[in-house]
């Protein structure tokens, strides 16, 4: 008697937080910096080139990241249809 197979459920992606982070290939999860979008005149010039660097999320957030979105560090190249 063949044993019935359990399903397999697909966990849903919060979308803001694959939007916001990006993945490395080994495995760190990275953020870009806020305050980008206006009021940029009165900055200087070194400031708004740091604005540009991505940044390493601390350990403590990481968790909470890879829960929000699972499938944050596969698929990049070759997405499934």
């Amino acid at each position: 008697m063949a044993k019935a197979k359990t399903k397999k459920y697909k966990l849903k992606t919060h979308k803001a937080t694959a939007k916001r982070f990006r993945m490395t290939g080994t495995g760190k999860v990275m953020r870009t910096k806020g305050g980008k979008s206006h009021l940029r005149r009165r900055t200087s010039k070194r400031t708004k080139a740091k604005l540009s660097k991505m940044l390493v999320v601390s350990p403590s957030e990481v968790k909470r990241i890879k829960t929000l979105a699972p499938y944050l560090g596969r698929y990049r190249a070759n997405p499934p249809a």
